[in-house]
């Protein structure tokens, strides 16, 4: 028996199993990843794909995901790789590729645009180890690494790969800890910690799904605004003006579909309301 220290979650995880994202596991008293190096989704996109729009535009990264997260976003779009009791059926049918092959593929795309890695689809930081040690390959090759991800990891982990990640993008997907708690199965301070981090090492642009209903205030968007405005460099500088915040249209899917697809004048009039404090806000999925 083990507990992973990966994220607020702290799972007690019992001899030859998994905690609640399905991948980390205990072998022999130690908590591994159990998805090390099984890719289940790899392409070479756009980077505004990510979404990314002031990092690289009109470059192309590889983006590779493997199985499990540590949210349980009932709106997930990759909930058959994402949630645990989905990732399951998949994980045995994931293909290996060492930290080596893929940096190779990667580098084996460069004359088709391709500027690195996009860690992407399921939730990275559960299996960190694989981040890592990939992306250390990726700088020597002379690429950039980016991180998609929830952000609901401790900044244990965000330290452990520092060094290597030149951009992310962030889901900040409320304001609220009840939804996060309630709804996502997340934690609200943790994500706004890993964000603060975050700002002071590398790159990063953020993203809210507008949900009817739960997240959709302009009062909310203010909070959200005045937050992302405040963050500072790691020179204590403040830079949060300059952060990208891609504001994005709910539609009904997975086990959401009891409320209608976010309005989109509603999404252009949270847009402005962010503009109140930021200087690049981009609408999404209208």
């Amino acid at each position: 028996m083990a507990i992973c220290n990966v994220c607020f979650r702290h799972c007690d995880i019992t001899e030859g199993n998994t905690g609640f994202c399905g991948v980390r596991k205990c072998e022999s008293g130690n908590i591994v990843p159990a998805n090390y190096g099984r890719i289940t989704s790899l392409a070479l996109d756009p980077i505004e794909k990510k979404p990314l729009n002031r990092f690289h535009p009109g470059s192309k990264i590889v983006s590779v995901g493997s199985y499990g997260c540590n949210l349980n976003c009932p709106f997930c779009q990759n909930s058959d790789i994402s949630w645990s009791e989905y990732a399951y059926r998949n994980a045995d049918e994931a293909e290996y590729l060492s930290p080596r092959e893929l940096a190779d593929i990667a580098a084996g795309a460069a004359s088709k645009g391709n500027i690195g890695i996009a860690f992407t689809y399921n939730e990275p930081l559960i299996g960190y180890e694989y981040v890592r040690d990939t992306a250390k390959l990726i700088h020597d090759a002379g690429m950039v690494n980016v991180l998609v991800t929830n952000g609901c990891a401790s900044l244990d982990v965000l330290k452990e790969l520092t060094p290597y990640i030149d951009a992310m993008n962030i889901d900040l997907k409320g304001f609220t800890e009840r939804y996060y708690k309630e709804v996502l199965k997340g934690d609200l301070d943790t994500v706004l910690a890993f964000i603060t981090g975050a700002v002071k090492i590398c790159h990063v642009e953020l993203t809210t799904l507008i949900i009817p209903g739960e997240n959709d205030s302009i009062e909310e968007m203010r909070k959200i605004s005045s937050f992302i405005a405040d963050l500072k460099d790691a020179g204590g500088n403040t830079v949060g003006r300059d952060i990208p915040l891609h504001i994005s249209r709910f539609f009904p899917r997975f086990k959401m579909t009891d409320r209608p697809a976010t309005d989109v004048d509603l999404i252009y009039k949270l847009a402005d309301v962010a503009r109140e404090k930021l200087k690049y806000v981009y609408t999404g999925n209208c």
